[in-house]
């Protein structure tokens, strides 16, 4: 379907929900509750993930006759979940905020120069396809590990960006940030995984 279909089969599928349709609703939930459930499990673990996505769509029904059509409809739903679990997380305390200062973490600091740029760049080996790499089990689990183990902020803008292709300017609206704090948070993620990849390559450790 191209874009112009796209656009006019969501504006249909808007107007039908604003005006209370079920069967629409029902069809929203089908179409987009997968990607909404890939957002939470960005912040949450997989059951409460779920009760979000859950809570999301009620707020959806209300919410819907205010929707203006500023973002796409799906860049509005996933920002809905986003706020939920930024909201769910500060409640619990345990939300871990971004710094978007210019200190490097410890284990990066000295692959640095003082102008920031890498004065020992990850030394990655390109004679196997990324499809081959992934295929690797141990690797795949040890990219689970690092990946859990980012910054929220920090996965989810890495998540959204590379493996579900968003556009950045729909994951700075998802995310609420900036244009420069996501190339920020994009550019730390992508340090720390160069250099996991890196010591497996030379190693075979994680």
């Amino acid at each position: 379907m191209n874009t112009a279909l796209q656009k006019d089969a969501e504006h249909t599928l808007i107007v039908a929900l604003q005006q209370g349709d079920a069967a629409a609703y029902e069809k929203a939930v089908r179409e987009y509750s997968s990607g909404m459930l890939a957002v939470a499990r960005f912040y949450m673990d997989a059951a409460s993930a779920e009760d979000i996505v859950q809570d999301c769509w009620v707020t959806v029904i209300d919410a819907i006759e205010k929707f203006e059509s500023r973002s796409g409809l799906k860049t509005w739903l996933h920002r809905i979940v986003a706020n939920r679990c930024k909201n769910k997380l500060r409640s619990n305390k345990r939300e871990v905020n971004t710094d978007f200062s210019e200190t490097l973490d410890p284990e990066l600091a000295n692959r640095f120069n003082a102008s920031r740029r890498w004065q020992q760049p990850p030394r990655l080996r390109f004679d196997e396809s990324a499809d081959v790499l992934l295929e690797n089990g141990a690797l795949s689990d040890c990219l689970d590990k690092h990946l859990s183990a980012l910054p929220e902020n920090q996965r989810s803008a890495l998540m959204l960006y590379e493996a579900h292709q968003h556009k950045s300017e729909d994951v700075c609206n998802i995310l609420d940030v900036s244009a420069s704090n996501l190339r920020v948070l994009l550019h730390r993620a992508r340090q720390r995984i160069f250099l996991m990849v890196e010591t497996f390559q030379e190693s075979g450790e994680c």
